[in-house]
């Protein structure tokens, strides 16, 4: 999804002044025009001659409209962004290690299963990339800054263990490991999994808002069977929660990825690395100052051609 944004939108009030530029030429061609009269018969002379003497200038007055857009988008910094291919990304694994990541409908358990895939991803992404890892419970856990050394990576995925603290902070989870994007200048990509049962902590609007205005593609992987799993010692049995994780990946232009075993578990990962799309920018400040540059010099030439008030 393309999209522009403002590095400076207050200067985008001056998009207001455009009707005073128009008044403006209005009434200036009034004035002009009952002065000329002044000195002479002008309509007569138009008459005989079969065109104003004194023209509207509509084309110069869009011309300066024109002029004055270009310079008001260009004060404002604007930026384009849209999705194009690249092979350079850096990652953020977020691990859900809250306890429900215990059920065992993956053999030993879910978390396990996420830990040892991901090194499985690590080792078939790119030697230029860096990797970062977090955990997550109730609250998030920087195991591992981006990284380009994987042997540290995996050493942080096999310290993963289930969290002592209750519930399952998605939200949070999603803004910490964007945290630790923000200054990379290749593309973002956080791949967030989790069971999806999101109960406490930071309201997923705002966690998305804040992915989004920092241009961080989020993919989400479910793990868990239909049928659920059985936490040891808590005899509760709990499913994957599809839905917030569809959510989160649509809102966060990711795609999200259900894993019912470890085989499509490991495709997920590979699905993801195999995604060339990220999101690009192009500042428009200079484009656009050449643009009303280049209008400006076309006014100077109106002036004294056809355009002018006397031919």
């Amino acid at each position: 999804m393309a999209e522009i944004t403002f590095g400076n939108p207050i200067y985008l009030w001056f998009f207001l002044s455009i009707p005073a530029l128009a008044i403006v030429h209005l009434i200036g061609l009034k004035l002009i025009k009952r002065r000329a009269l002044e000195f002479g018969n002008f309509a007569a002379l138009e008459r005989v001659a079969k065109r104003p003497f004194i023209p509207k200038n509509y084309i110069l007055l869009g011309i300066r409209i024109a002029t004055l857009s270009f310079l008001i988008l260009a004060i404002s910094g604007t930026t384009f962004w849209y999705f194009g291919r690249s092979s350079d990304f850096d990652f953020v694994l977020a691990i859900d290690a809250s306890s429900s990541m215990l059920a065992g409908d993956f053999l030993p358990s879910r978390l396990n299963a996420a830990v040892e895939t991901a090194k499985d991803f690590v080792d078939s992404i790119s030697s230029r990339a860096k990797v970062g890892v977090v955990s997550f419970a109730g609250t998030s856990f920087v195991e591992q800054a981006p990284t380009e050394d994987f042997s540290k990576v995996k050493d942080a995925l096999d310290r993963i263990a289930v969290k002592p603290i209750g519930g399952t902070d998605l939200g949070e989870a999603i803004i910490t490991s964007s945290n630790l994007l923000i200054a990379e200048e290749r593309a973002k990509i956080v791949i967030l999994l989790t069971d999806g049962r999101s109960n406490v902590g930071v309201p997923m609007e705002q966690a998305l808002e804040y992915v989004n205005s920092n241009h961080v593609i989020v993919h989400t992987i479910g793990i868990g069977t239909e049928e659920g799993g059985l936490i040891p010692e808590a005899d509760v049995i709990l499913k994957l929660d599809e839905e917030e994780l569809k959510r989160i990946a649509s809102s966060a232009d990711g795609n999200y990825y259900k894993a019912s075993d470890r085989e499509t578990l490991q495709k997920s990962y590979l699905e993801i690395v195999s995604s060339t799309r990220k999101k690009l920018s192009v500042n428009l400040t200079v484009p656009f100052m050449l643009l009303a540059l280049v209008l400006l010099f076309i006014d100077w030439g109106l002036v004294n051609t056809r355009y002018g008030i006397i031919p």
